[in-house]
């Protein structure tokens, strides 16, 4: 069942980014990527304001925190598409699909990639 996706912020976008790429990763490693390298505390509040949207997961070893995603990127992606057709199409994933290779988004090899994916997905 996909559960409603809160909205990220940019910065919460650009930690998700790094957590997806470099995980498991410390507050301190994350800011060190960061371009405009944020203060310390405000990464540590992105990181549990992601943690609070479970997001994010946290281990520590010894009294350093890592960070790693809770939610693969594609997971969250599609969570958020299907907000996307809820809320401007109620519902229909066709009208989206049509949309999306009438703005030439989708094109026959995606379409036909995708047809095999929901063909092992009967087939287990």
């Amino acid at each position: 069942m996909m559960h409603e996706v809160p909205d990220l912020g940019e910065l919460e976008q650009e930690v998700m980014e790094l957590v997806w790429k470099h995980g498991p990763i410390t507050a301190d490693k994350v800011r060190g990527f960061l371009p405009r390298e944020p203060k310390e505390s405000t990464v540590r509040t992105v990181l549990k304001r992601l943690e609070g949207k479970g997001f994010v997961s946290h281990s520590v070893e010894g009294r350093t925190y890592f960070f790693r995603a809770s939610v693969p990127r594609k997971t969250l992606a599609a969570r958020a598409v299907k907000r996307i057709v809820d809320r401007f199409c109620r519902g229909s994933v066709n009208d989206v699909l049509v949309g999306m290779a009438d703005a030439k988004m989708l094109d026959r090899d995606q379409l036909s990639a995708l047809i095999e994916r929901l063909d092992q997905q009967e087939k287990s």
